[in-house]
Protein backbone atom coordinates (compact mmCIF):
# COMPACT_ATOMS: atom_id res chain seq x y z
CA UNK A 1 0.00 0.00 0.00
CA UNK A 2 3.04 2.62 0.61
CA UNK A 3 4.76 1.47 -2.34
CA UNK A 4 1.20 2.20 -4.16
CA UNK A 5 0.80 5.41 -2.29
CA UNK A 6 4.27 6.76 -3.80
CA UNK A 7 3.27 5.79 -7.42
CA UNK A 8 0.10 7.26 -7.14
CA UNK A 9 1.62 10.44 -6.54
CA UNK A 10 4.65 10.19 -9.09
CA UNK A 11 2.32 9.49 -11.65
CA UNK A 12 -0.34 11.93 -13.85
CA UNK A 13 -0.14 14.18 -16.70
CA UNK A 14 2.86 15.66 -15.03
CA UNK A 15 5.44 13.43 -13.85
CA UNK A 16 6.77 14.78 -10.60
CA UNK A 17 10.36 12.87 -9.81
CA UNK A 18 10.25 10.67 -6.91
CA UNK A 19 13.34 12.54 -5.15
CA UNK A 20 10.95 16.06 -5.50
CA UNK A 21 7.69 13.70 -3.95
CA UNK A 22 9.81 12.48 -0.87
CA UNK A 23 11.31 16.54 -0.62
CA UNK A 24 7.36 17.89 -0.95
CA UNK A 25 6.15 15.13 1.25
CA UNK A 26 8.55 15.77 4.35
CA UNK A 27 9.89 19.44 3.85
CA UNK A 28 6.86 20.82 1.94
CA UNK A 29 9.31 22.51 -0.54
CA UNK A 30 10.50 21.77 -4.07
CA UNK A 31 13.05 23.68 -6.21
CA UNK A 32 10.24 23.48 -8.57
CA UNK A 33 6.91 26.04 -7.27
CA UNK A 34 4.59 24.20 -10.06
CA UNK A 35 5.27 21.05 -8.08
CA UNK A 36 4.31 22.06 -4.78
CA UNK A 37 0.55 23.40 -6.71
CA UNK A 38 0.01 20.38 -8.27
CA UNK A 39 0.98 17.75 -5.32
CA UNK A 40 -0.32 19.61 -2.17
CA UNK A 41 -3.91 20.81 -4.46
CA UNK A 42 -4.17 17.53 -6.30
CA UNK A 43 -2.18 14.92 -6.19
CA UNK A 44 -1.88 14.53 -2.36
CA UNK A 45 -5.72 15.03 -1.68
CA UNK A 46 -6.89 12.79 -4.31
CA UNK A 47 -4.21 9.79 -3.58
CA UNK A 48 -5.37 10.58 -0.03
CA UNK A 49 -9.36 10.15 -0.76
CA UNK A 50 -8.00 7.00 -2.67
CA UNK A 51 -7.52 5.22 0.37
CA UNK A 52 -10.52 6.43 2.51
CA UNK A 53 -12.70 5.25 -0.19
CA UNK A 54 -10.87 1.90 -1.09
CA UNK A 55 -11.19 1.26 2.71
CA UNK A 56 -14.81 2.50 3.66
CA UNK A 57 -16.46 0.75 0.64
CA UNK A 58 -14.46 -2.50 1.95
CA UNK A 59 -15.44 -2.33 4.75
CA UNK A 60 -18.93 -1.47 4.49
CA UNK A 61 -19.27 -4.43 1.89
CA UNK A 62 -17.82 -6.93 4.23
CA UNK A 63 -20.54 -5.63 7.04
CA UNK A 64 -23.57 -6.12 4.85
CA UNK A 65 -22.24 -9.90 3.96
CA UNK A 66 -22.44 -10.43 7.27
CA UNK A 67 -25.65 -9.04 8.15
CA UNK A 68 -27.47 -10.33 5.49
CA UNK A 69 -25.55 -13.78 5.28
CA UNK A 70 -25.04 -13.08 2.05
CA UNK A 71 -22.30 -13.17 0.09
CA UNK A 72 -23.22 -11.06 -2.96
CA UNK A 73 -24.02 -8.03 -0.85
CA UNK A 74 -22.40 -4.75 -0.51
CA UNK A 75 -23.15 -1.34 -1.15
CA UNK A 76 -23.74 -1.30 -4.98
CA UNK A 77 -25.43 -4.71 -5.58
CA UNK A 78 -27.68 -3.92 -2.76
CA UNK A 79 -28.75 -0.57 -3.84
CA UNK A 80 -27.31 1.44 -0.68
CA UNK A 81 -25.37 3.61 -3.34
CA UNK A 82 -27.57 4.11 -5.58
CA UNK A 83 -30.29 5.52 -2.76
CA UNK A 84 -27.21 7.98 -1.98
CA UNK A 85 -26.96 8.57 -5.54
CA UNK A 86 -30.94 9.10 -5.72
CA UNK A 87 -30.66 11.58 -2.44
CA UNK A 88 -27.69 13.39 -4.58
CA UNK A 89 -29.67 13.60 -7.61
CA UNK A 90 -32.88 14.75 -5.84
CA UNK A 91 -30.51 17.71 -4.27
CA UNK A 92 -28.31 18.75 -7.30
CA UNK A 93 -30.85 18.09 -9.77
CA UNK A 94 -34.06 19.41 -8.31
CA UNK A 95 -32.65 22.29 -6.90
CA UNK A 96 -31.61 23.26 -10.24
CA UNK A 97 -35.52 22.35 -11.20
CA UNK A 98 -37.15 23.88 -8.12
CA UNK A 99 -34.63 27.10 -7.30
CA UNK A 100 -32.27 27.37 -9.52
CA UNK A 101 -28.70 27.02 -9.26
CA UNK A 102 -27.96 29.68 -7.48
CA UNK A 103 -29.32 28.42 -4.57
CA UNK A 104 -27.22 24.77 -4.92
CA UNK A 105 -24.32 26.66 -4.97
CA UNK A 106 -25.00 28.53 -1.34
CA UNK A 107 -25.96 25.18 0.27
CA UNK A 108 -23.19 23.50 -0.69
CA UNK A 109 -21.13 20.36 0.32
CA UNK A 110 -22.40 19.80 3.74
CA UNK A 111 -25.78 19.27 2.20
CA UNK A 112 -24.96 17.17 -0.17
CA UNK A 113 -23.33 14.71 2.65
CA UNK A 114 -26.64 14.64 4.26
CA UNK A 115 -28.75 14.14 1.37
CA UNK A 116 -26.82 11.13 0.30
CA UNK A 117 -27.03 9.76 3.96
CA UNK A 118 -30.94 9.87 3.76
CA UNK A 119 -30.65 8.50 0.52
CA UNK A 120 -28.84 5.38 1.47
CA UNK A 121 -30.58 5.44 4.94
CA UNK A 122 -33.79 4.35 3.46
CA UNK A 123 -32.77 2.11 0.78
CA UNK A 124 -30.84 0.40 3.63
CA UNK A 125 -34.23 0.13 6.07
CA UNK A 126 -35.72 -1.42 2.98
CA UNK A 127 -33.41 -3.97 2.83
CA UNK A 128 -33.53 -4.86 6.43
CA UNK A 129 -37.63 -4.93 6.15
CA UNK A 130 -37.36 -7.37 3.08
CA UNK A 131 -34.86 -9.65 4.89
CA UNK A 132 -36.34 -9.98 8.19
CA UNK A 133 -39.54 -11.37 6.27
CA UNK A 134 -37.62 -13.30 3.54
CA UNK A 135 -35.08 -15.74 4.89
CA UNK A 136 -33.76 -16.60 0.89
CA UNK A 137 -30.63 -14.86 0.33
CA UNK A 138 -30.97 -14.27 -3.53
CA UNK A 139 -34.40 -12.84 -2.68
CA UNK A 140 -32.93 -10.26 -0.63
CA UNK A 141 -30.11 -9.66 -3.24
CA UNK A 142 -32.96 -9.42 -5.94
CA UNK A 143 -34.87 -6.85 -3.69
CA UNK A 144 -31.60 -4.75 -3.49
CA UNK A 145 -31.33 -4.21 -7.47
CA UNK A 146 -34.89 -3.95 -7.72
CA UNK A 147 -34.52 -1.18 -5.13
CA UNK A 148 -31.62 0.13 -6.84
CA UNK A 149 -33.16 0.45 -10.45
CA UNK A 150 -36.31 1.88 -8.87
CA UNK A 151 -33.89 4.70 -7.78
CA UNK A 152 -31.98 4.80 -10.68
CA UNK A 153 -35.68 5.62 -12.24
CA UNK A 154 -36.17 8.45 -10.26
CA UNK A 155 -32.85 9.82 -11.50
CA UNK A 156 -34.03 9.95 -14.88
CA UNK A 157 -36.85 11.40 -14.55
CA UNK A 158 -34.81 14.01 -12.38
CA UNK A 159 -32.47 14.29 -15.25
CA UNK A 160 -34.74 14.98 -17.77
CA UNK A 161 -36.19 18.11 -16.15
CA UNK A 162 -32.28 19.26 -15.11
CA UNK A 163 -30.70 22.01 -16.31
CA UNK A 164 -28.12 20.99 -18.74
CA UNK A 165 -25.46 22.13 -17.03
CA UNK A 166 -26.78 20.51 -13.87
CA UNK A 167 -27.43 17.44 -15.91
CA UNK A 168 -23.41 17.34 -17.05
CA UNK A 169 -22.43 17.70 -13.85
CA UNK A 170 -24.17 14.77 -12.76
CA UNK A 171 -23.68 12.09 -15.55
CA UNK A 172 -19.77 12.97 -14.56
CA UNK A 173 -20.40 12.72 -10.98
CA UNK A 174 -22.03 9.11 -11.25
CA UNK A 175 -18.71 7.87 -13.68
CA UNK A 176 -16.88 8.34 -10.50
CA UNK A 177 -13.66 10.49 -9.79
CA UNK A 178 -11.34 10.67 -7.02
CA UNK A 179 -10.62 14.69 -8.25
CA UNK A 180 -12.19 16.21 -4.66
CA UNK A 181 -11.31 19.53 -3.43
CA UNK A 182 -9.11 20.09 0.22
CA UNK A 183 -12.27 21.59 1.48
CA UNK A 184 -14.53 18.54 0.66
CA UNK A 185 -11.61 16.10 1.91
CA UNK A 186 -11.76 18.34 5.41
CA UNK A 187 -15.16 16.69 5.13
CA UNK A 188 -14.88 13.64 4.23
CA UNK A 189 -12.15 12.60 6.27
CA UNK A 190 -13.28 12.69 9.72
CA UNK A 191 -16.95 11.38 8.80
CA UNK A 192 -14.98 7.86 7.29
CA UNK A 193 -12.00 8.02 10.25
CA UNK A 194 -15.43 7.81 12.41
CA UNK A 195 -17.10 4.95 10.79
CA UNK A 196 -13.98 3.04 10.58
CA UNK A 197 -13.29 3.09 14.14
CA UNK A 198 -16.90 1.93 14.91
CA UNK A 199 -16.51 -0.53 12.33
CA UNK A 200 -13.42 -1.82 13.99
CA UNK A 201 -14.94 -2.24 17.59
CA UNK A 202 -17.61 -3.92 16.01
CA UNK A 203 -15.53 -6.88 14.66
CA UNK A 204 -16.54 -8.88 17.98
CA UNK A 205 -20.67 -8.04 17.42
CA UNK A 206 -20.11 -9.47 13.70
CA UNK A 207 -18.34 -12.49 14.53
CA UNK A 208 -21.37 -13.33 16.78
CA UNK A 209 -23.77 -12.26 14.60
CA UNK A 210 -22.12 -14.47 11.93
CA UNK A 211 -22.93 -17.98 14.35
CA UNK A 212 -26.18 -17.04 14.61
CA UNK A 213 -28.51 -14.87 16.31
CA UNK A 214 -29.73 -16.94 18.44
CA UNK A 215 -26.29 -17.89 19.60
CA UNK A 216 -25.62 -14.41 19.95
CA UNK A 217 -28.13 -13.43 22.24
CA UNK A 218 -27.51 -16.39 24.30
CA UNK A 219 -24.18 -14.48 25.02
CA UNK A 220 -25.82 -11.44 25.69
CA UNK A 221 -25.42 -9.43 22.80
CA UNK A 222 -28.04 -7.14 21.91
CA UNK A 223 -29.20 -7.79 18.77
CA UNK A 224 -30.72 -5.19 17.38
CA UNK A 225 -29.23 -2.22 18.78
CA UNK A 226 -25.83 -3.94 17.56
CA UNK A 227 -27.59 -3.83 14.04
CA UNK A 228 -27.92 -0.13 14.09
CA UNK A 229 -24.64 0.44 15.03
CA UNK A 230 -23.38 -1.62 11.82
CA UNK A 231 -25.78 0.14 9.62
CA UNK A 232 -25.20 2.99 10.83
CA UNK A 233 -21.35 2.90 10.06
CA UNK A 234 -22.04 1.32 6.80
CA UNK A 235 -24.39 4.28 5.47
CA UNK A 236 -21.80 6.87 7.09
CA UNK A 237 -18.90 5.21 4.66
CA UNK A 238 -20.88 4.61 1.24
CA UNK A 239 -23.25 7.43 1.92
CA UNK A 240 -20.15 10.21 2.34
CA UNK A 241 -18.25 8.20 -0.24
CA UNK A 242 -20.74 8.47 -2.90
CA UNK A 243 -21.52 11.61 -2.49
CA UNK A 244 -18.57 13.09 -3.15
CA UNK A 245 -16.84 10.50 -5.52
CA UNK A 246 -19.94 8.93 -7.05
CA UNK A 247 -20.92 5.23 -6.94
CA UNK A 248 -18.20 3.22 -7.57
CA UNK A 249 -18.99 -0.69 -8.32
CA UNK A 250 -17.53 -3.48 -7.07
CA UNK A 251 -14.94 -2.81 -4.65
CA UNK A 252 -17.44 -2.99 -2.19
CA UNK A 253 -18.53 -7.01 -2.55
CA UNK A 254 -15.09 -8.08 -4.39
CA UNK A 255 -12.40 -7.07 -1.75
CA UNK A 256 -14.18 -9.07 1.64
CA UNK A 257 -13.73 -12.11 -0.56
CA UNK A 258 -10.12 -11.26 -0.97
CA UNK A 259 -9.20 -11.06 1.79
CA UNK A 260 -10.98 -14.40 3.05
CA UNK A 261 -9.07 -16.14 0.69
CA UNK A 262 -5.59 -14.78 1.67
CA UNK A 263 -5.83 -14.36 5.11
CA UNK A 264 -8.20 -17.98 5.37
CA UNK A 265 -10.28 -16.69 8.26
CA UNK A 266 -13.60 -16.01 9.26
CA UNK A 267 -12.71 -13.11 11.88
CA UNK A 268 -13.59 -10.23 11.64
CA UNK A 269 -11.26 -8.43 13.75
CA UNK A 270 -8.73 -10.00 11.18
CA UNK A 271 -10.82 -9.04 8.14
CA UNK A 272 -11.42 -5.36 8.74
CA UNK A 273 -8.13 -4.53 9.01
CA UNK A 274 -7.25 -6.80 5.74
CA UNK A 275 -10.44 -5.09 4.03
CA UNK A 276 -9.18 -1.69 5.14
CA UNK A 277 -5.25 -2.72 3.42
CA UNK A 278 -6.95 -4.57 0.32
CA UNK A 279 -9.48 -1.93 -0.44
CA UNK A 280 -7.27 0.76 -0.16
CA UNK A 281 -4.66 -1.14 -2.35
CA UNK A 282 -7.16 -1.87 -5.20
CA UNK A 283 -8.25 1.64 -5.19
CA UNK A 284 -4.51 3.06 -5.57
CA UNK A 285 -3.68 0.55 -8.39
CA UNK A 286 -6.81 1.08 -10.16
CA UNK A 287 -6.49 5.37 -10.20
CA UNK A 288 -3.11 4.42 -11.50
CA UNK A 289 -4.71 2.59 -13.78
CA UNK A 290 -6.93 4.97 -14.94
CA UNK A 291 -3.95 7.54 -15.58
CA UNK A 292 -2.27 4.91 -17.81
CA UNK A 293 -4.48 6.50 -21.13
CA UNK A 294 -2.31 10.16 -21.90
CA UNK A 295 -3.43 13.45 -21.11
CA UNK A 296 -6.67 12.23 -19.90
CA UNK A 297 -8.09 10.15 -16.88
CA UNK A 298 -10.50 7.02 -17.39
CA UNK A 299 -13.61 7.25 -15.06
CA UNK A 300 -12.49 4.87 -12.29
CA UNK A 301 -15.74 3.13 -12.46
CA UNK A 302 -14.55 1.39 -15.31
CA UNK A 303 -11.35 -0.03 -13.41
CA UNK A 304 -13.37 -0.65 -10.24
CA UNK A 305 -15.24 -3.18 -12.40
CA UNK A 306 -12.62 -4.65 -14.54
CA UNK A 307 -11.18 -6.10 -10.93
CA UNK A 308 -14.31 -6.98 -9.61
CA UNK A 309 -16.90 -8.13 -11.72
CA UNK A 310 -13.97 -11.41 -12.24
CA UNK A 311 -14.37 -11.62 -8.47
CA UNK A 312 -18.31 -11.42 -8.65
CA UNK A 313 -18.34 -14.58 -11.22
CA UNK A 314 -16.06 -16.78 -9.45
CA UNK A 315 -18.68 -16.64 -6.40
CA UNK A 316 -21.39 -17.41 -8.20
CA UNK A 317 -19.81 -20.32 -10.03
CA UNK A 318 -18.17 -21.59 -6.80
CA UNK A 319 -21.14 -21.33 -4.73
CA UNK A 320 -23.51 -22.89 -7.64
CA UNK A 321 -26.34 -20.31 -7.10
Amino acid sequence: MILLFFIDLIVGSVEIPLKEIIKLFFTKTSDFPFFEIIFFDIRLPKTITTILVGSSLSVSGLQMQTIFRNPLAGPYILGISSGASLGVAIFVLGSSFFVGNFLFQIIGNLTIIIASLIGSTFVLLLILFVSMRVKNVMTVLIMGIMFGSAASSIISILQYFSSEAMLKSFVIWTMGSLMITKSQLIILTPIILFALLISLFSSKILNLIMLGENYAKTMGLNVRNSRIIIFFSTVLMAGSVTAFCGPIAFIGIAVPHISRFIFKTANHNTLTIASILIGSIMMLLSDIISQIPENTNLPINTVTALFGIPVVIFIVIKRRF
